[in-house]
């Protein structure tokens, strides 16, 4: 029987094992890498010299405090990773091109994409397709820092969208934690959080779930055929900005629609652009009159669309505004006009 090559599997499999260890952890005596590889310490030698023939550079050092160290340098190479390890850089990465998780970077998100883009031109086969069927399950809305998730929940939900497995898991539901069942369709990060669209079993019906508040994510066994499907980032943003509130509201702004997102929060309001120079604003709120003076503090005109009862609002504000603008302020005593503060007042006088 010809063993060479099942010698030679072992012997990559030991060295690349190595590797991660030294990558781990800044220095290791030949002793302590021969216990955890299970050779001898001249076999921990030769594997040394295989790294530093593939141009790493590993040093050793003698004496007290020496041992074998992997140093920094133009000539090593790319840093070689595991599976999970390659499929959950490329979800971190395939987070940042597309808005930034963290966000607080400039240029994070094209700085993302290229490596991205380098990632796929080196993994094998086997998980290239994986990667980029996992990143088919991902998608996007605003900028900015998001909250931050376990990424072994990202996981196993990004491969449940892929999979097209039931998925259970633990939501929050008034005081108690009820066990819900849905078929996953995409993630969505917006610009706070990562959210799953998913069909809900019970509650038969379209629902989007906040990661953070999911525990216990369990994936099954069984498939489901892929219903129609609304698209995933509008109906989650949509839903954020807008569906989760008592009060709902549409504003004509005449201002472009790249002006006005430039203004708004994308987890505060839908912004649709009408042309060049107006676009459709889909906000929600608690209150009504707060979405109101929310839209007016944009700075451009605007109109209410709906609800009908907003424009009588609108109409009673814009009356209250003009008599303040109109009113005349009282002289006090000394002649300074009431609300001014008098010559040589300091702060808090």
């Amino acid at each position: 029987m010809d063993t060479t090559g099942g010698a030679e599997r072992g012997t990559t499999e030991r060295v690349l094992t190595l590797l991660g260890l030294l990558q781990r952890r800044r220095i290791w005596t030949g002793p302590e890498l021969a216990g955890r590889l299970g050779v001898t310490p001249r076999t921990v030698r030769r594997d040394v010299e295989r790294l530093r023939a593939l141009g790493y550079p590993v040093h050793a050092g003698q004496g007290v405090g020496g041992g074998y160290q992997l140093g920094p340098g133009q000539e090593l190479p790319p840093l070689l990773l595991d599976d999970e390890e390659a499929i959950a850089t490329a979800v971190s990465l395939l987070a940042g091109a597309g808005g930034g998780a963290g966000g607080a970077v400039a240029g994070g998100g094209d700085a993302a994409l290229r490596a991205l883009t380098k990632l796929d031109q080196v993994l094998p086969n086997r998980l290239r397709h994986e990667v980029r069927a996992l990143s088919g399950s991902v998608e996007f809305f605003g900028q900015g820092g998001r909250s931050p998730v376990d990424p072994e929940v990202l996981m196993k939900l990004a491969r449940a969208c892929r999979d097209e497995v039931e998925t259970g898991f633990g939501y929050p539901s008034g005081a108690e934690v009820r066990l819900r069942r849905a078929e996953p369709y995409r993630l969505v990060a917006s610009d706070r959080r990562w959210y799953l669209l998913a069909y809900d079993l019970d509650r038969d019906g379209w629902r989007s779930f906040r990661v953070d508040r999911m525990t216990d994510v369990s994936p099954r066994t069984w498939r489901f055929s892929p219903r129609a499907a609304p698209d995933a980032a509008a109906y989650v943003q949509e839903g954020v900005a807008s569906r989760v509130y008592p009060h709902r509201a549409r504003f004509l702004v005449h201002a472009s629609a790249d002006t006005v997102r430039d203004q708004l929060s994308a987890s505060a309001a839908v912004v649709r652009p009408r042309g060049d120079d107006s676009c459709e604003v889909l906000s929600g709120g608690g209150d009504l009159d707060f979405v109101l003076m929310h839209v007016l503090l944009l700075g451009h005109e605007f109109e209410v669309l709906d609800p009908p009862e907003l424009k009588g609002r609108a109409r009673a504000l814009a009356k209250r505004l003009r008599s303040a603008g109109a009113t005349t302020a009282a002289p006090v005593a000394d002649g300074t006009p009431a609300g001014q503060e008098h010559p040589g007042a300091g702060p808090g006088v």
